[in-house]
């Protein structure tokens, strides 16, 4: 049975609510749709809120009472990659011919956490859900006839995403083994893990 005309299949593709499209102005646009506009507006708002939370979640292990410096280091160079591809999708959209209109950046969502097991799930959720978010970027891009937006959105966004989502995954699974918890208690597993894991070094 086909989805009737008028409604919508439900979306979890990040739209700019207040966003002012710049078809009705003189700036030059490259046949850029105003609805790609207004994703690829969204989708840039979310990679930096990402950016702060990766920043928060950094924090949390640089305090006196947590004190796992590479840990810290691995999630400050999570947040500064993260940044570059917000301010490369900014980049991409002015390109474009398209406006960004910032919103109000609201709180990390990660006051809680403590431990390292509780941060790198909560680092896996937010690749997971910037993935999806841009697999529906990619394919409204492609609905709209833009086939290049979908070109950049795979190679520049949603690949070196997906290969950091199996690295974080690998990251839990070790964070497993060697006896990390998620409560506040710590342990000697965290510190095996700070100390020997390549990946944060």
């Amino acid at each position: 049975m086909a989805e009737p005309a008028g409604k919508r299949l439900k979306s979890s593709l990040t739209v700019c609510r207040a966003h002012r499209s710049s078809a009705g102005s003189s700036r030059a646009r490259h046949n850029l749709q105003a609805a790609v506009e207004e994703a690829l507006c969204g989708v840039s708002s979310l990679l930096w809120d990402g950016v702060y939370r990766l920043q928060a979640l950094a924090s949390v292990f640089e305090r006196d009472d947590v004190s796992l410096r590479r840990l810290a280091s691995f999630f400050h160079q999570e947040a500064l990659k993260q940044q570059v591809e917000a301010e490369a999708m900014l980049g991409y959209l002015a390109e474009r011919g398209g406006n960004y209109c910032g919103r109000d950046i609201q709180k990390p969502g990660c006051e809680a956490v403590c431990a390292v097991l509780p941060a790198l799930e909560l680092l896996q959720l937010q690749l997971k859900e910037e993935v999806g978010v841009l697999v529906e970027l990619n394919h409204l891009a492609r609905e709209h006839g833009d086939p290049n937006t979908a070109s950049v959105v795979k190679s520049h966004f949603l690949t070196p995403r997906v290969e950091r989502l199996k690295l974080v995954g690998d990251l839990i699974t070790n964070a497993r083994r060697v006896g990390c918890t998620g409560d506040q208690t710590g342990g000697f597993g965290e510190y095996i893990l700070n100390e020997l894991q390549e990946e944060f070094r």
